[in-house]
């Protein structure tokens, strides 16, 4: 499906900035299931410090529990986590109704985002002309630019490789965030050269690093962030032997913080290790809204003994 608005009237698009590691910021809640706003300012001065190393925060991602969010929560927790942060910030854009999203788009232009990260309509399931005009009229109302956010298992529809390509021919559509489990698709896209692609899934950061992938939205990366973006810059820098041993050692404890459904592991983690984090104020509490669940005991006693193994 062609774009609704020509190419020629928008304007001209600005080199990407979507390289380099991510954080997919958790929501944190209070013992009332409430965002718990002063604990989400705390985190986010802390991952916003310099030596963290990241590149930008991601909010009210599937991370950060968007689908438990009324629209005004997640505007919320974007309005709180703007005025604690100086790194850029991309907001997520999920739905299945267009003109919802659309109007959603609108009532947040606003903002000072460096982007949005927009999946696929979930449960509807369109054609490949269907899922390319999605993505088309979000863009050609977006005042900042699009990852497209290919996560088929969570939305029901897979995003071809001919799709894609064809979205990145609009100037606003500038990066995707790669949780296709296609490594053809991937390798296709880099070569391409026209979407900087960052991996999804965290257990493809190296490999969609070392093909010549341009950074990662990685969850795990709420633990030890600064490895994180030691990886990142080894593999950037084409040291391939130093990142090796790096990411060695992480995958214990990402392949852990994935055993169950994500964010729990990571919010159990950081509540049973908060002090870690030398926040302001009391360390977070593990809660997710339901029909989520707080890790398993076991698993929350296999994270803390994988932390002190890794000093």
């Amino acid at each position: 499906m062609p774009s609704s608005t020509s190419q020629t009237t928008l304007n001209q698009p600005t080199p990407s900035p979507f390289q380099g590691l991510w954080l997919p910021l958790i929501t944190p809640f209070d013992d009332a299931s409430q965002v718990d706003h002063p604990r989400l300012a705390a985190l986010t001065q802390h991952y916003s410090q310099a030596p963290q190393g990241l590149s930008g925060l991601v909010v009210c991602g599937s991370t950060g529990e968007a689908a438990s969010l009324a629209e005004a929560e997640q505007q919320a927790v974007l309005d709180t986590v703007l005025a604690h942060t100086t790194l850029p910030v991309v907001m997520g854009l999920s739905g299945y109704h267009l003109g919802h999203t659309l109007e959603r788009l609108a009532a947040l232009a606003s903002y000072p985002l460096a982007g949005w990260l927009v999946p696929a309509p979930h449960y509807i399931r369109p054609s490949q002309a269907g899922l390319q005009g999605w993505f088309e009229r979000i863009a050609d109302q977006a005042a900042a630019p699009l990852i497209v956010y290919d996560i088929p298992y969570r939305t029901g529809s897979t995003l071809s490789l001919a799709t894609l390509l064809a979205l990145a021919e609009h100037p606003r559509i500038q990066a995707i965030k790669d949780c296709g489990g296609d490594p053809a698709k991937t390798q296709a896209l880099i070569e391409d050269g026209r979407l900087q692609v960052l991996a999804g899934e965290d257990a493809q950061i190296f490999s969609t690093l070392a093909l010549g992938g341009h950074g990662a939205i990685a969850a795990s990366a709420h633990w030890q962030t600064g490895r994180f973006a030691r990886l990142l810059a080894l593999l950037a820098a084409a040291d391939l032997p130093a990142a090796r041993v790096l990411w060695h050692s992480l995958q214990p404890m990402i392949h852990a913080l994935f055993a169950e459904p994500n964010p729990a592991p990571i919010k159990a983690l950081l509540a049973a290790q908060g002090h870690h984090l030398t926040l302001p104020l009391p360390h977070l509490l593990p809660h997710l809204r339901e029909p989520m669940t707080m890790a398993s005991p076991g698993l929350l006693q296999r994270l803390l003994t994988l932390d002190r193994a890794a000093g």
